[in-house]
């Protein structure tokens, strides 16, 4: 469901997942900004949005000959009527507003958007919008548009037929020293060359608000300039609502195969083999205000990995019956399921998320064997800054005849007594026969106090 509405439909949710009905949410178009990510409940599999590897290089060529490169869909030379050798003059701005570019003489002139100087109140998206719009109507021929973020290229769509509207970094528009230039027609890079994934500026982001003893989002997936069926055409579009898609059809490949598997076991496959890393090994970035390595509050377990989601080699199960006990409800028609018991931290996730530790919290999971009957595997622990973790048992065997489950602790300890921000870390269990790395994201907030919240 592409749908982004915080708990819609949470009760209907809950009644799919207890019929075996795997449920797939998007986390929302509110990032970068902290607990912005919504359809938080655990039962679901909430989904965040990356790019993917292509590109479309724009030149800008200035008077002097000097060439800049940004980002179109620019394609029509006769874009506002003027050929893609014209020189034409430029006028630059701050903000782009409609009052500002309608009281200055822009017609037959590209229009170059300075972005406002508080980056934490600007959101390139809307703000491109509005500054496209005020330049179609004021005649410009051109729009070259300063952003943090290159995932907003949708909203270029509106400039075909008008004029060509490109996008740039600050670095980009400070090198900009003309009083004329021309852009020409965007080329499409796809590949090796193109960075990617990284999570999008966009993408919701954790902590879950509501519910702080669950990690979210939990997966990431592609969902920026995706090319999607509108009607009898194409466009690109960019959301969480894009990526939601992918993750659907990953989650019906893996029914198809698995066809006893659980809604649970099914999230956990998923979760427990993403990858953390790029096509080259690199930790995945995430794209804000300021780009950094992603955590788990961006991307959840990481970026998917169908091919690896099918044999996962163990998975964390849920009978649906849990999810009523912690939710305080009976699955009744008119049941809302919406408040929930302070340790949500307990239910058998393929993640780990500690809210509230003061001294020691010891959380229990259950891991059930799905692939070779006869397995050992091996603990292996990544502790949050600040924070001591011991897995108990570290080494759990499967046998033929035995049992197709075990049921470790994990224990977190303080090291600081502090009222501190969320750190991270992982727990993997490697099997010896190298075939399965089953990995879990972990947060965890230390505190002194209760109710007391530092959601950094």
């Amino acid at each position: 469901m592409s749908v982004g509405a915080q708990e819609f439909d949470t009760p209907g949710t809950l009644h799919a997942v207890a019929r075996g009905i795997t449920v797939v949410y998007c986390a929302g178009n509110l990032g970068p900004v902290q607990q912005s990510l919504e359809n938080d409940v655990p039962w679901a599999i909430t989904v965040a949005a990356t790019t993917i590897d292509r590109s479309f290089p724009t030149v800008i060529t200035l008077g002097g000959g000097k060439k800049l490169v940004g980002q179109s869909l620019y394609h029509n030379h006769a874009a506002g009527s003027s050929r893609s050798n014209d020189f034409i003059s430029l006028h630059a701005d701050i903000g782009c507003t409609e009052e500002s570019l309608g009281s200055a003489n822009i017609t037959g002139k590209i229009v170059v958007c300075l972005a406002l100087p508080f980056p934490y109140t600007y959101q390139p998206g809307v703000e491109l919008l509005g500054s496209r719009n005020a330049a179609i109507k004021g005649g410009a021929k051109g729009l070259i548009f300063q952003q943090y973020a290159t995932d907003v290229l949708e909203y270029l769509e509106g400039c075909e037929g008008h004029m060509p509207c490109v996008v740039v970094d600050r670095e980009i528009a400070l090198r900009i020293d003309s009083m004329v230039a021309k852009i020409s027609p965007a080329t499409t890079m796809v590949g090796s060359q193109v960075p990617a994934p990284r999570v999008a500026t966009f993408s919701g982001r954790g902590p879950s608000a509501k519910f702080p003893g669950i990690l979210k989002p939990d997966i990431a997936a592609p969902g920026v300039s995706i090319l999607a069926a509108n009607g009898d055409s194409y466009e690109l579009m960019s959301g969480t609502s894009m990526a939601c898609p992918h993750v659907s059809a990953i989650v019906a490949l893996l029914k198809s195969v698995h066809p006893n598997w659980s809604p649970a076991m099914i999230k956990s496959a998923i979760v427990t083999t993403a990858s953390v890393t790029d096509r080259f090994g690199l930790p995945i970035q995430a794209d804000s205000v300021q780009r950094k390595p992603a955590d788990p509050f961006d991307f959840g377990g990481g970026h998917i990995d169908p091919n690896k989601a099918i044999d996962p080699g163990l998975v964390y199960d849920i009978n649906p019956k849990e999810y009523i006990k912690f939710f305080n409800c009976t699955l009744g028609p008119k049941d809302d399921c919406s408040d929930a018991t302070e340790n949500l931290y307990q239910l058998n996730l393929p993640s780990i998320a500690v809210h509230n530790l003061k001294e020691s919290v010891t959380v229990w999971r259950t891991v059930t064997n799905v692939g070779p009957e006869n397995a050992t595997y091996k603990a292996r622990v990544e502790a949050p800054l600040g924070v001591r973790m011991a897995v108990e048992p570290s080494v759990i065997t499967f046998g033929k005849g035995g049992p197709r489950s075990m049921t470790f602790k994990v224990t977190f300890m303080a090291k600081q007594r502090v009222q501190g921000g969320y750190t991270f870390g992982s727990l993997t269990w490697l099997d010896c026969s190298k075939q399965h790395s089953v990995r879990i994201p972990i947060s965890v907030r230390t505190i002194i106090q209760d109710f007391v919240a530092d959601a950094s």
